[in-house]
């Protein structure tokens, strides 16, 4: 009976990269059977010296990922020490990045996994922004981290998604004057809303440029000077009633605009 050949995948993480490299190199060999034992989280000298009896019972192989220097260190001594063949499956590109882009590592394990949790909360945090814009659904403003009101044309839903790359929910609600606003919008804190508003002129400019781009008069009520004063007096009494902090948008690009959010939403809260 042929004897088994086994790889060790070790990781001071959960070990998906070795896996996957130990995998890939396996595919090349058709000759026996490779087997592959994934040892994740290694944080200590106690794990490796397990690992390093197991290993010792058959023909292995031991490929890792691991960045903490003292146990990457520790692992390589007492693998030769074993006559134990051992493979380190990052240090090669680690020490390309030093010395091309002078760069100094973190060292800190579970990196990748953060990174990944980071990225996940983004999608998240997007698709919420996606399904809560302009009013939808109202449920959704007592889920949210940040919740914007404003007449329309104030940046509601460009500030949503640019707030939710940063990973924050945000949910929008249009104020108009024939639509009362949904229940939930006053029961949410005050610290988690934020009021837009936008000065007379520039709203008029705005609103009329949407309407040539929708193919419309520019003449149409939407755009005109009464409706839109009659529509930021009724926004602003909404906004007080709320007690939500209130900023101006018109000559605010977007990306300033989230910020300055955040600043006052952090003070709102106290942190």
């Amino acid at each position: 009976m042929e004897e088994r050949e086994i790889v060790y995948v070790v990781s001071d993480s959960v070990g998906e990269t070795a896996d996957l490299v130990v995998k890939a190199v396996a595919t090349q060999f058709n000759t026996g059977y490779v087997e592959t034992k994934r040892n994740a989280y290694v944080e200590d000298f106690d794990d490796i010296e397990d690992l390093l009896l197991m290993a010792k019972q058959t023909p292995s192989i031991i490929a890792y990922t691991i960045v903490v220097p003292k146990l990457k260190e520790y692992l390589d001594r007492r693998a030769k020490e074993e006559n134990i063949t051992v493979v380190d499956l990052l240090n090669p590109l680690i020490e390309a990045f030093m010395k091309t882009f002078n760069k100094v590592p973190n060292y800190q394990p579970k990196m990748m996994r953060q990174l990944d949790e980071e990225y996940f909360r983004k999608i998240e945090a997007i698709e919420f922004a996606v399904k809560y814009d302009d009013g939808r659904d109202p449920r959704g403003l007592l889920r949210a981290d940040i919740v914007l009101v404003g007449v329309s044309r104030t940046s509601k839903t460009p500030l949503s998604m640019y707030l939710a790359h940063k990973r924050y929910k945000v949910a929008n609600v249009p104020l108009v004057p024939e639509v009362s606003p949904p229940d939930e919008l006053y029961k949410i804190p005050r610290n988690r809303c934020v009021g837009l508003i936008i000065s007379p002129d520039k709203l008029n400019v705005i609103r009329k440029e949407r309407l040539k781009n929708l193919g419309l008069a520019s003449e149409a009520n939407y755009a005109s000077f009464e409706r839109i004063l009659e529509e930021l007096d009724y926004a602003e009494k909404i906004m007080k009633r709320i007690g939500c902090p209130i900023i101006n948008v018109s000559d605010k690009a977007v990306e300033e605009t989230a910020d300055y959010i955040l600043d006052i939403l952090k003070k709102e809260r106290g942190s």
